[in-house]
């Protein structure tokens, strides 16, 4: 199976420079262009089905980019940034500079990364179940993109975790036939 994986748009929390977290977020102006031209990339890719956190900010990205498409889009808690905590809503900067601290230890009454891995292998488990031999699209956050990278890349989560964000139109994996994590 082949995974797509896009970030959600520009949100009007990355603009202000707000590490949303859990907090629903909106796209800005530029978040909904850029949707618009994920729509224009991806619709005519081949693609069975869209898998989207349920954050505002990703499914908005979602709605926009395959409105009208006839691509069903499915909705997943698990595809969901890292719980910062107390720190959701805080300065992207302060949350950038522990990232390090909360590999494996929670975020203060939120949860750590390794969390996030554990979400996104019990994800990518029912989507091998079910949509073996298919093209799909997951929408989400920068920790998915780490667990991906984790799971099925073999990258160390210690590592991923210090990488500074950089967009790109889309990430590709491979998600073999009979994975189980």
């Amino acid at each position: 199976m082949e995974i797509v994986y896009e970030t959600h748009s520009t949100s009007t929390d990355n603009e202000a420079g707000v590490a949303s977290g859990w907090l629903p977020g909106r796209l800005s102006g530029a978040g909904r262009a850029q949707a618009r031209l994920l729509g224009e990339r991806r619709r005519d890719d081949g693609v069975g089905a869209v898998f989207v956190s349920d954050l505002a900010r990703a499914l908005e990205t979602a709605e926009i980019a395959f409105a009208g498409s006839g691509i069903p889009i499915h909705r997943d808690a698990r595809l969901r940034e890292c719980d910062y905590g107390e720190l959701n809503g805080a300065p992207a900067s302060l949350v950038a500079a522990g990232r390090a601290g909360h590999v494996d230890e929670p975020w203060p009454r939120g949860e750590s990364y390794r969390q996030v891995v554990d979400r996104t292998r019990d994800f990518l488990r029912d989507l091998a179940a079910e949509w073996a031999g298919s093209r799909v699209v997951l929408i989400a956050h920068s920790a998915n993109r780490w667990a991906l990278q984790c799971l099925l890349q073999g990258a160390d989560l210690r590592a991923v975790v210090h990488e500074p964000f950089r967009w790109r139109e889309g990430w590709r994996f491979e998600l073999p036939a009979g994975w189980s994590g």
